[in-house]
This record gives structure tokens, sequence and C-alpha cells, in this order.
């Protein structure tokens, strides 16, 4: 399960997890983040992601 794989992440992701995650370039993980496919808080200039809200979206549970 997608999931389990993702626990050693922190409950709060940046884009360079996301990055990782998905296996995507920098470029790419910031179109996704920006999409608004999924729930995202900008701080400054900082871009978090909520592991859970992630998860349910990367599952199709959004």
């Amino acid at each position: 399960m997608i999931t389990k794989s993702l626990e050693n992440y922190p409950a709060v992701l940046d884009v360079s997890h996301i990055q990782e995650i998905l296996s995507i370039g920098r470029r790419q993980a910031y179109e996704l983040v920006s999409s608004g496919q999924f729930h995202v808080v900008r701080a400054g200039k900082r871009i978090k992601v909520s592991k859970e809200v992630f998860v349910r979206w990367l599952e199709g549970k959004n």
C-alpha cells in the first residue's frame, strides 16, 4: 500500500518530498502543487502539503 512506503516522511511535506515520492522533476512538482488538485499551504516562498491530504490525492480519494 502507498501509505506504508510514506510512513518515513514527515506529517507535512514540502515540494522536495513530493518530487522524491513521485520521481518527478522540480518544475513538475511545482506545477503539481500549483494546479489546485489538492490543498497546499503557502508560507512566504515555502509550499507545504499535509501528508494525509497528499496520500488521499495519490490514492484517488480526493
